[in-house]
């Protein structure tokens, strides 16, 4: 059997450095830019097409925007909605990234831990700059709980710092993590089922089958997740406590 990983690995299409930087074309810079030509693309006709009888694209663009509108009001509050473009920019490139990944022959850029964890280190860093800028010295009040008293804070700084470095790490990871383990379960599935020929080979195929249905599940809740979680982190550096 394959090795299951292999998938994975990228390999430089159109090899390309930058002042001795790697910028390479590989697969997963293909993917990419299929992806926001993908939503771009959807979200022109979309809007080429709106009209008081909404048609079935529209009516799905409109699904999208009210669902991350809902998110940011939720989390943000009303004055989160000066985030609405970066917010459903991420949204949707995470989603759709997810599930053209899905795709056989495609590649998940999602399960690069590269590509998630500039997301998840811009996001953290963004909330850092929003929230200095709001509260000055003051946003430093984030490390404190609500109520916690003097002689607690020694402890409890530590463990808030603590708390909010690894924010960007288990953003980045949880995305990264749930899309490599979906996809490494489907090749060794599929690799069974070939290797089991008919007799044995459909059991691990009606597997593959489930557990595809699953994956595309899985596309929509980590890109609701990660979107959650930034609005999260927004809104704790908007708000403080």
């Amino acid at each position: 059997m394959d090795d299951p990983l292999h998938p994975f690995e990228l390999h430089a299409l159109i090899p390309l450095s930058l002042f001795g930087l790697d910028i390479s074309i590989n697969k997963a810079v293909l993917t990419m830019w299929v992806v926001v030509a993908v939503v771009v693309g959807l979200l022109w006709r979309a809007g080429s097409q709106a009209g008081l009888v909404p048609t079935k694209l529209q009516s799905l663009a409109e699904l999208l925007i009210d669902f991350i509108r809902g998110i940011i009001h939720d989390t943000m509050g009303k004055d989160g909605m000066r985030f609405f473009p970066l917010i459903s920019t991420l949204f949707l490139f995470i989603l759709f990234s997810n599930l053209l990944g899905l795709i056989p022959g495609s590649y998940t850029v999602t399960s690069q831990i590269i590509v998630t964890g500039v997301f998840a280190v811009g996001v953290y860093v963004l909330s850092l700059v929003v929230g200095f800028k709001l509260h000055g010295a003051k946003f430093f009040g984030i490390l404190v709980p609500p109520g916690t008293p003097g002689w607690l804070l020694p402890l409890m700084v530590p463990i808030e710092l603590i708390s909010q470095l690894a924010r960007p790490i288990s953003l980045a990871v949880r995305l990264f993590a749930n899309m490599t383990a979906g996809h490494v379960i489907l090749g060794v599935l599929f690799g069974l089922a070939i290797s089991g020929g008919l007799l044995i080979g459909w059991l691990p195929f009606s597997f593959t089958i489930a557990l595809y249905g699953l994956e595309v599940g899985i596309a929509f809740i980590q890109a609701y997740i990660f979107t959650i979680l930034t609005c999260v982190y927004m809104g704790d550096a908007m708000h403080l406590h």
